[in-house]
């Protein structure tokens, strides 16, 4: 097998470990497994990256404040991100901590590569820094005095770091977005990294001072690696310790938008200084609120995945976080209409068509051939489908199976082939086909459904998939 042209390497950030994992770590993870899972079907070798941050002065404060140590804390919150892609059913390769020792060594190692190259070195930084956000902060990023984000002033700081010669790679990088060699997407993500450009952007500090909790570089013991640059190395460090170099550069990674900045720029910036290929694609999805609101642990609204889990399945789950509209763009999530769009998708729509052409398919023998004109109808959404995840539109994926789900229903409506009808064999084999197609389509998505529907599929018994909730 021709690994370069068969390989596929898919990477989520990590996640911090500050708190445990709520349906935006979620969103994220389900998008990735999906394109891990299409391509596995594809007949790729797909790596799927995952894990957690855990450096920093935050997880510190974290730690402290629940009367743990920072490594029993980080032990805690990980397990918990573990646990959460268990119970939704995510396949990840690996699952990566920036407090793996091997980890820590091989960040050294990239360091020492960047110094031995000349493009770090010693100065004094003054400046404001948000502890919440783990980043210098500027004072026209602030809202009346405060982060935006974390509601709170900035800390006030002046220390001796090393930094990173960022400017000598802007000129570059820029080039390399703008003419799509580094993919950045969707548009209005490209556009605001190259409106950061446009800003003036100085070198960077690689380091702190006075942070403990972290990789001390290894030429300067006083010095621990300044978290973000620790959290970007994850994806070459990963490769290194699991053998498996020959994935890189990244095939894509998928992010938040308030991370565009780390990984549109800082992120080329420090491969191109080491002498290492650049990804392939940044894509930034969408944000979502709650009920029209933003989460936040005041309002109270931040949502467990487990909790959905337990009310509507797995399968459900992952069917109703990425189906809700358009990954790129924003959009709000009712609680209420998740109810809803599971009672009208799932078990009324696609629970219901299964079992219909499950018990229709039982009462005959199926003989006959789809019809060339249906024929049509299956190659239109098998390539909207495609094409559609090709962009990374999931929405749009599962709207195109959606689209084949509504058509069997008005086909058996119409064709009504449970009466003795010429057609009636007919129908119900075209029907049988589609049902057959839609299962590989979900699959992705999907995946302990459309196992159960080509059980049924071959046993010609149905069993509800989705039961209706009151």
């Amino acid at each position: 097998m021709n690994k370069e042209k068969t390989s596929k390497y898919f990477t989520t950030p990590i996640y911090y470990v500050n708190d445990k994992p709520h349906i935006g770590h979620a969103y994220t993870t389900l998008a990735i497994d999906v394109l891990t899972r299409y391509g596995r079907l594809l007949g790729q070798e797909v790596f799927f990256l995952t894990g957690t941050d855990e450096h920093g002065a935050k997880i510190a404060q974290a730690a402290e404040k629940s009367g743990k140590n920072p490594q029993d804390f980080c032990d805690e919150i990980s397990g918990l991100f573990k646990e959460a892609w268990k119970n939704l059913n995510i396949d990840y390769s690996y699952f990566i901590r920036t407090t793996d020792k091997q980890h820590e060594q091989k960040v050294k190692e990239f360091l020492t590569i960047l110094k031995d190259k000349g493009y770090l070195y010693e100065g004094e930084y003054q400046g404001l820094y948000c502890v919440g956000c783990e980043k210098f902060i500027t004072e026209k990023e602030l809202v009346n005095g405060e982060c935006p984000d974390h509601k709170c002033p900035p800390q006030k700081v002046a220390e001796k770091n090393w930094f990173f010669k960022l400017k000598e790679f802007l000129p570059q990088i820029e080039g390399l977005i703008v003419s799509g060699q580094l993919l950045v997407g969707p548009e209005q993500a490209k556009q605001e990294v190259l409106g950061l450009f446009r800003q003036g952007l100085d070198d960077i500090s690689i380091s702190r001072q006075n942070v403990a909790w972290g990789i001390k570089l290894p030429w300067d013991e006083n010095q621990t690696c300044y978290v973000w640059v620790d959290a970007l190395l994850n994806y070459w460090t990963a490769l290194q310790q699991e053998g498996r170099q020959y994935l890189w550069p990244a095939d894509l990674h998928l992010v938040g938008r308030d991370i565009l900045k780390f990984h549109c720029i800082y992120w080329p910036a420090l491969l191109l200084a080491a002498g290492f290929s650049l990804p392939k694609q940044v894509f930034a999805h969408g944000y979502f609120t709650i009920n029209g609101q933003k989460m936040s642990k005041t309002i109270g609204n931040i949502i467990d995945p487990n909790d959905l889990v337990k009310k509507y399945g797995v399968d459900a789950t992952r069917y109703l976080l990425l189906s809700q509209f358009p990954f790129s763009s924003d959009g709000d999530i009712s609680l209420d209409r998740l109810g809803q769009k599971y009672n009208s998708d799932l078990a009324k729509g696609l629970g219901n068509l299964t079992a219909r052409i499950v018990t229709l398919a039982g009462k005959i023998s199926i003989k006959g051939s789809v019809e060339a004109s249906e024929n049509k109808k299956l190659a239109e959404v098998k390539n909207n489908y495609t094409q559609a995840l090709g962009k990374l539109n999931f929405y749009e994926a599962l709207s195109s199976v959606w689209d084949l789900i509504s058509y069997c229903d008005k086909i058996i409506d119409t064709e009504k082939p449970w009466e003795n009808r010429e057609n009636s064999q007919q129908a119900i084999a075209a029907l049988v086909v589609y049902l057959e197609e839609i299962t590989k389509l979900i699959t992705p998505f999907l995946p302990e459904t459309s196992e159960k529907i080509s059980q049924q599929i071959q046993g010609g018994k149905s069993v509800p998939l989705f039961p209706r909730l009151p």
